[in-house]
């Protein structure tokens, strides 16, 4: 049986800010999220292209349909396709612009798809299916920020997604599991995504954990970020000075009057 998506070779380089090298034989393309990319080997040239490229023969409306799903989620219309024009293998690398960890996936072995946040895409091999998926629920839709609108990777090739800070696995026999919205990055077909209500209105209002959950149940694999890059950016602003935030003192007895003093 023939495969759809280019065979890549890949290696990931690094521990808690990882970036991962895609090995590509000539006439190998891999497509990526624009801004992705580290450096590329002599040989590979790259376009910026409407589209994934996995189905070529849709013509310029279908792509312009799939760019408008993109643009309405704040994602760029276009993708990066990176391609080895040379006669030698030659290798081009992606990373995240936050620190994490890197998921490599043979969608082949999950059943052809992984659904996934929108933001921790970095790139796949050519012929990857790469779409917006709104989640069917109007509870989803009015509640769920971060896990509302997710994207749904299809194919039989490579897939490369960031997770935030440590990267957890969780395989789901039918059980029930409840996460914070912005900690999941991705599940497989099989496993049933909700939102429901943090506990009481007492635990929603001073738990500290946000006003929703996401629930997930069914058979499949699931995969969770300690660190969703959302949190991480609140609690950054929360204590910038410039911002109005609290002011910790950066280690100096003076903190802020010491600043001042020396003209910052």
């Amino acid at each position: 049986m023939s495969r759809r998506c280019h065979e890549v070779d890949y290696e990931i380089i690094g521990h808690s800010m990882q970036l991962v090298e895609v090995e590509l034989d000539p006439n190998e393309t891999v497509v990526a999220e624009a801004g992705a990319m580290n450096y590329l080997e002599q040989d590979i040239s790259f376009e910026a292209k409407m589209g994934d490229g996995s189905e070529p023969e849709s013509g310029f409306f279908g792509k312009l349909m799939g760019a408008g799903k993109r643009a309405l989620t704040g994602e760029s219309i276009f993708m990066t396709h990176f391609t080895n024009q040379g006669n030698q293998k030659r290798k081009v690398a992606f990373a995240a612009p936050y620190p994490g960890t890197i998921l490599a996936i043979d969608l082949a072995e999950y059943g052809g798809e992984l659904i996934c946040q929108k933001d921790s895409f970095l790139a796949a091999a050519l012929g990857t299916r790469v779409t917006m998926k709104f989640n069917r629920r109007l509870g989803t839709g009015f509640f769920g920020g971060e896990g509302f609108i997710l994207q749904s990777l299809q194919g039989d090739g490579m897939a490369f997604i960031h997770a935030g800070g440590t990267l957890v696995k969780k395989e789901l026999r039918g059980e029930t599991l409840r996460v914070d919205t912005g900690c999941l990055v991705g599940f497989t077909p099989g496993i049933d995504y909700d939102i429901e209500r943090a506990g009481s209105l007492k635990s929603m209002v001073f738990g500290g954990e946000g006003l929703f959950l996401a629930t997930l149940k069914g058979h499949g694999t699931v995969w969770l970020q300690s660190l969703p890059f959302s949190r991480m950016a609140d609690r950054i602003i929360a204590h910038a000075p410039s911002a109005g935030g609290s002011d910790r003192g950066e280690g100096s007895v003076l903190g802020g009057i010491g600043r001042m003093l020396d003209g910052r």
